[in-house]
């Protein structure tokens, strides 16, 4: 029985290597392969068949041979690339080192080698294009040859410039992560008045209706206020009530600051940028970005600085001291002043482009004196509070006790407030609040003349007095600045600024 062709093709395959073919099929493989290598046409069609840039050059590095891709890509003919060099068409910031490499391929001992090499191309229509070459020179009878093949590889650099982004950025967060580790551990330290805005006084009820109203937007928020009023709470408030909440609340006391290094507190600074900046730091609006940041006594910054605030406000933008990249932030900005701002813009003092940028909505905190009716709720609050610190329960607090913290006008508000009663505490002995210090409210005449008197003037009068009091000591126990809760830089600041002098620096 006759076998089908295709069993008798099969049975072939499995009769080992150089099996020679039945006769009817003619000759055997190796005359098959003689004839295929003889076959120049064949060797064009496996070269076009390549991917990439085949080439073969001479070792004057002269195109020789080359596949039909190469004439694509490069926009050549055959004529255009015949005994042209094969650096003709690489930019020429890698054309002398890639001539080189080929040049030393070429060299005694190096032939055989494999050469790799990555430039720029220039392909059809101009567009320079990232190439990865690979070659090696080789005898080819007493002649040598380069044989080489290049590769399109603008995809991987495209993914690596993206992962060297990613990696930037993710370096970027880093810092920013630790920075604002930093900053909280700091925070923690920080002994906030109280948890939560005490009181049910109508004055109170409308500051957080205000605060209600702006938290859900981006709204800069002017906070106004003497000193002591729970301005700092009023900005917490906003924050933890806005979409921002779960982002950082950072703030800068700028009253506290020395005016040579605030800019530096609040944008940063490059390595190198000055004496002492050993390595680059990031400022508080990079910490904040995302969040919110709350400039206290922002009365207090100096001219410059005022301006580069400016520019944050109004394009979120700025550089670090000694740099020159520009930092885009996304910060919501709170600020707030026991100033009369209009005043120090009509005195030089403040910018008025400023004062616009941060007086979009205002708010106002009233003193304690305006809402008295809060006072009892507040004591009990502190009470309670400064009790569980020291371990004594505090239940009660004697009528007359609170009668003497009604009736008196608090200069200090609820900071000051706060101090009597811890004092209280510390000196209680037994569940009822003993309060020691000699509070006394003004006459009727007092507080007529009183409410006659601005702002500025009545501070000016309470600083003088205190001052006078304190023999004109301003730093350490018993000086001013302790018993006004002032940092003693501040309150120099603000004696320049209501004129308030010693005698003997008036004569």
């Amino acid at each position: 029985m006759t076998k089908d062709p295709e069993e008798t093709v099969m049975d072939e395959a499995g009769s080992g290597p150089g099996a020679e073919a039945p006769s009817e099929y003619g000759e055997s493989a190796q005359e098959l392969r003689k004839a295929l290598l003889a076959d120049g046409k064949l060797f064009e069609n496996v070269i076009d068949s390549m991917p990439g840039l085949l080439f073969i050059l001479d070792d004057q590095g002269r195109y020789l041979v080359w596949n039909k891709n190469l004439e694509e890509v490069l926009g050549c003919s055959e004529e255009d690339l015949m005994n042209r060099a094969a650096g003709f068409k690489i930019s020429e910031k890698d054309r002398a080192r890639v001539v080189n490499e080929i040049r030393r391929s070429n060299e005694e001992g190096r032939r055989g080698k494999q050469i790799s090499v990555e430039y720029d191309l220039e392909i059809k229509g101009g567009e320079k294009v990232p190439y990865f070459a690979s070659a090696r020179a080789t005898h080819m009878g007493d002649r040598i040859y380069i044989i080489g093949m290049s590769l399109d590889i603008s995809a991987r650099k495209k993914a690596e410039d993206e992962l060297r982004k990613a990696f930037a950025e993710i370096e970027e967060l880093k810092e920013q992560l630790q920075a604002e580790w930093v900053y909280l551990q700091e925070e923690i330290k920080l002994a906030h008045n109280f948890d939560n805005i005490v009181g049910e006084s109508a004055a109170l009820k409308y500051v957080l209706f205000k605060v209600e109203q702006v938290a859900s937007t981006d709204a800069t928020v002017l906070i106004q206020g003497e000193t002591g009023t729970g301005k700092e709470l009023v900005a917490r408030a906003i924050h933890s009530s806005s979409p921002r909440k779960d982002r950082p609340l950072v703030k800068v006391d700028c009253a506290t600051l020395p005016s040579n290094l605030i800019e530096n507190e609040l944008f940063g600074h490059e390595k190198g940028a000055f004496t002492g900046a050993h390595a680059r730091q990031a400022g508080r609006f990079e910490l904040a970005n995302g969040g919110t940041i709350f400039l206290d006594e922002i009365g207090e910054l100096p001219p410059e600085v005022q301006a580069k605030l400016l520019r944050v406000i109004q394009d979120g933008e700025f550089e670090r001291l000694g740099g020159s990249k520009t930092i885009k932030v996304d910060v919501r900005i709170l600020a707030a002043t026991n100033r009369k701002l209009e005043e120090e813009v009509e005195n030089g003092r403040f910018r008025e482009d400023l004062w616009y940028r941060l007086n979009v909505f205002p708010v106002s905190v009233p003193p304690l004196r305006d809402r008295k009716e809060d006072i009892p709720l507040l004591v009990y609050s502190l009470a309670n509070k400064y009790g569980k610190k020291l371990g004594k329960p505090i239940k009660t607090i004697s009528q007359d006790a609170m009668n003497n913290l009604m009736n008196y006008d608090w200069p200090g508000n609820v900071r000051e407030l706060e101090n009597v009663v811890e004092r209280a505490v510390i000196n209680t002995k037994g569940q009822a609040l003993r309060i020691m210090d000699k509070l006394k409210g003004p006459g009727p005449d007092k507080t007529a003349d009183a409410q006659k008197k601005s702002l500025r003037e009545v501070e000016r009068e309470h600083i003088l007095g205190i001052l006078k009091a304190c023999n004109w000591k301003i730093e350490g126990k018993g000086g001013a600045a302790a018993i006004l809760d002032l940092n003693p830089s501040t309150l120099r600041g603000r004696m320049r600024r209501l004129g308030v002098k010693p005698p003997w620096k008036n004569t």
